[in-house]
């Protein structure tokens, strides 16, 4: 006979700067290994296993992110507030627990999100507010230039261009349906939203946008790049500290906790 289990969203938020990712590697600290430490020791269940809503590498912030884990208790909605204050207790300071709430057992934190956003910081003098939050990118950037470039991204689906190599993804194709710059004084964000992002992805997109910011490569270079489907025609990655996951959205069946319809295609940064 089957075991019944329970499956519950998590939603948090995260400094990346003293992690080498969300993913649980040996001899390495990592977001997940703190989170499942904590339910581990609240729950007593050292099976608790927590899978998230994708693999930010070393660095990476996040602003939301989803994860979810199972167990073989019912909790209610005090029980899950309960949960929710003792792990905000145990987890490090730059780790935060904001939700935590049942879902059907079979909707999942990774394949059922349907968009992800995310946010890319450049400062463009020198700002020890902003050490390990941005990149400091001391060079006056053309950013209506950028912005140009970055309406390009949303003709295409294919960014094998952008996509780091050697690794077992087997498409590269995304749809990106938002790519814009904002600008505030010194402090330049570049929000970019997709039903899926590639390894790498934004990171690769955001150095080689910065080319275009400079005068080094034009719109119409930008253009052949992504078209090349060739990494090695791309501009070097942006540097790990001003990527932030900054939303993901599901449908609303997931969060209402109904069974899913289809499983999306996950993604990483």
């Amino acid at each position: 006979m089957e075991k019944t289990h329970y499956r519950y969203f998590i939603r948090m938020a995260f400094m990346g700067t003293d992690f080498n990712g969300w993913q649980v590697q040996l001899n390495s600290p990592s977001i997940q290994a703190e989170t499942e430490r904590a339910l581990r020791i609240l729950l007593k269940d050292e099976a608790i296993r927590v899978t998230g809503a994708g693999r930010t590498d070393t660095g990476v912030h996040a602003k939301m992110f989803y994860a979810h884990f199972d167990t073989g208790e019912y909790f209610s909605t005090a029980d899950l507030q309960q949960i929710l204050y003792k792990c905000n207790r145990i987890l490090p300071a730059s780790i935060a627990i904001y939700d935590i709430f049942p879902v059907h057992h079979k909707a999942h934190a990774r394949f059922h999100a349907s968009q992800r956003t995310y946010h890319y910081y450049i400062s463009t003098q020198k700002d020890p507010f902003s050490i390990d939050r941005a990149w400091i990118y001391e060079r006056d950037l053309d950013v209506s230039g950028m912005q140009k470039a970055s309406d390009i991204l949303l003709r295409y689906r294919d960014f094998s261009s952008f996509a780091r190599s050697n690794t077992q993804v087997k498409t590269h194709i995304c749809h990106v349906m938002v790519a814009k710059w904002h600008s505030q004084g010194h402090m330049l964000r570049f929000e970019i939203t997709a039903d899926r992002f590639l390894r790498n992805m934004v990171r690769a997109i955001t150095g080689t946008l910065t080319e275009v910011g400079t005068g080094k490569i034009s719109t119409e270079d930008f253009a052949s790049i992504i078209e090349s489907r060739d990494r090695g025609e791309a501009g070097y990655s942006a540097p790990a500290c001003g990527l932030y996951l900054a939303d993901i959205q599901y449908p609303e069946a997931i969060l209402r906790g109904e069974a899913p319809l289809a499983r999306q295609r996950g993604g990483r940064v």
